[in-house]
């Protein structure tokens, strides 16, 4: 039995290196339904598709810890989902997560980022605005920018499409908008030593949480609910049933 991790921009690449974990690419639709139907001890959602592509249903999750796998999520639409679902079993890890599940983010978006292909390890092209909030907040506490200006860059950054969403192009929108150019150069010049990347840290951080608990997946998950076998979820079965003989390893 193996650990599936769903993962693509967010996790660094030491991470994707720990051994006993079999790397997939960011999750789509019926993705963690196929990867239950391998009876893995447990799966880690932190990439996953939701434009381009249909997303993760919150079904799949639910059916997979009702077969007694262990689902964790962290980072990206692994935080979002995770802190739909922890009530029922779903393990969130991370500040995304717990952001999430305060209510202090809600939209998808928070997450999002446009990234190259697979065999270029998916670099993330654009910035998460999660990561924008992360560093613009910590520029604040070093005394780089005021409170005001803090506030004004982080308006910048929202209103930009996510696929557009740049550190150049934030404080282009910034100095546009009345943020003084002197101060819009300091930023830049202070993330180009400082900033970091939320959304990997705590995807490394899920990483070391499932390490350090894989004893314990030899015990099926217990869950508290009883799952529903409605025609929506028998309609994504017959659209995502793996074919005899067919492992998402192949995948990798």
């Amino acid at each position: 039995m193996t650990i599936f991790v769903f993962a693509g921009p967010s996790l660094a690449r030491a991470d994707a290196g720990v051994p006993g974990l079999t790397y997939l690419p960011p999750a789509a639709e019926g993705d963690i339904y196929r990867a239950a139907c391998e009876n893995p001890r447990a799966i880690a959602l932190i990439d996953g598709y939701f434009e381009a592509q249909p997303a993760v249903w919150h079904k799949e999750i639910l059916w997979a810890m009702s077969q007694g796998i262990h689902v964790f999520g962290a980072a990206s639409m692994g935080a979002l989902r995770a802190s739909e679902l922890w009530s029922f079993g779903m393990v969130g890890v991370g500040v995304i997560y717990r952001a999430y599940r305060r209510g202090a983010l809600i939209d998808d978006a928070e997450v999002a980022v446009l990234h190259g292909p697979a065999e270029l390890g998916y670099p993330s092209v654009t910035e998460a605005l999660a990561n924008v909030r992360a560093n613009l907040s910590r520029a604040q506490a070093r005394g780089v920018l005021s409170n005001t200006t803090r506030r004004l860059v982080l308006q910048s950054a929202q209103s930009i499409y996510y696929k557009d969403r740049t550190w150049d192009r934030i404080l282009a929108e910034a100095v546009g908008t009345g943020m003084a150019a002197e101060d819009a150069a300091a930023l830049k010049s202070w993330l180009r030593t400082n900033s970091f990347d939320l959304k990997r840290r705590d995807a490394g951080a899920l990483i070391r949480l499932m390490k350090s608990r894989e004893a314990a997946f030899d015990e099926p998950l217990q869950v508290s609910y009883e799952f529903e076998d409605t025609t929506f979820w028998r309609d994504l079965i017959d659209r995502h049933e793996p074919e005899p003989e067919e492992s998402l390893r192949t995948a990798v």
